[in-house]
């Protein structure tokens, strides 16, 4: 397991144990994944036997918690200008679908992690916020966990995820970045597209 893989299950580990937080808000971020993290746990429970419909289910409910646009423009990063409007809808369609597939794995096999949340922080502007928690699990060493929302006309969505201080976005945006020099925009598009065909996933249209 790449140290990134590690990194971004621990932090799809804690959304189901964001529940345990009584924010005053509905609309606040803490009280946005409460919600979804149940929505979510409960599809997984009801379609075991069925990896494709979770995937499709948990995709429809997961679209309202993040920002998909700007985490894949983000960790594309400088080549994300030069790409055509095709290529960036085929990258962030892709790129969802990875991180919604590795979301349903996860929570589907980590059902017992402890979150310890922290509380809420200003982000860099009034517009961003991120919560701080810390992710226990038996016998391995606690994980400093943030996830970063962004008040936008749309709601609060996430935009990244960092663990113990390392942002997910800036993570791939050097393996991202690899590939597109070796093989163009459209190889990386090919590579998101490969691994989500192998792991039978079905990619959102819009």
């Amino acid at each position: 397991m790449t140290r990134i893989t590690h990194w971004f299950m621990a932090a799809l580990l804690c959304l189901p144990v964001l529940a345990l937080a009584v924010p005053a808000d509905p609309a606040s971020p803490e009280a946005i994944v409460r919600g979804v993290s149940k929505d979510v746990l409960e599809i997984i429970n009801a379609n075991v036997q069925d990896p494709v419909k979770q995937q499709t289910m948990a995709d429809a409910r997961l679209v309202p918690l993040a920002d998909f646009g700007r985490m894949t423009a983000l960790a594309v990063g400088k080549y994300w200008r030069t790409a055509t409007p095709e290529q960036q809808q085929a990258l962030t369609t892709e790129f969802r679908a990875m991180l919604v597939r590795t979301w349903v794995a996860v929570l589907s096999n980590h059902k017992g992690a402890q979150v310890d949340v922290k509380g809420t922080r200003p982000g860099e502007t009034a517009q961003e916020q991120t919560v701080h928690s810390v992710v226990n699990q038996p016998g391995q060493q606690a994980i400093a966990l943030d996830l970063d929302f962004e008040n936008t006309a749309a709601g609060w969505k996430v935009y990244d995820i960092s663990i113990e201080g390392i942002s997910f976005i800036n993570s791939h945006r050097n393996q991202f970045g690899s590939v597109i020099q070796k093989d163009g925009v459209d190889g990386l598009i090919k590579q998101l597209s490969a691994a989500n065909a192998k792991a039978g996933v079905r990619t959102a249209t819009k």
